[in-house]
């Protein structure tokens, strides 16, 4: 389940379909990867092909992300199984 959203267009883009406020051709991609992430229950379930999820380092350890397109990426983390402060980021 996905908890709370930091980035305003992509959460108006999962709960209303606007495209208002993301990059446009990433709607499809978007869809997919919200989809999924609403329905896992840990990161570990978003290692599917294509999305190439891994952990960050440093001062984001703890934060995941998956691939979107070029160097767009959803990011999140998770917390008492549920996605918790879900990014969209270039």
């Amino acid at each position: 389940m996905i908890r709370r959203f930091t980035h305003k267009g992509l959460e108006r883009f999962y709960r209303t379909g606007s495209k208002a406020g993301i990059q446009a051709k990433h709607a499809d991609r978007l869809r997919l990867i919200l989809s999924n992430l609403d329905q896992a229950e840990s990161a570990e379930h978003m290692d599917l092909p294509g999305l190439a999820l891994h952990q960050l380092k440093g001062e984001r350890k703890g934060i995941w992300t998956v691939n979107v397109s070029g160097n767009w990426r959803v990011t999140f983390r998770f917390a008492d199984g549920g996605a918790d402060i879900v990014h969209y980021e270039d």
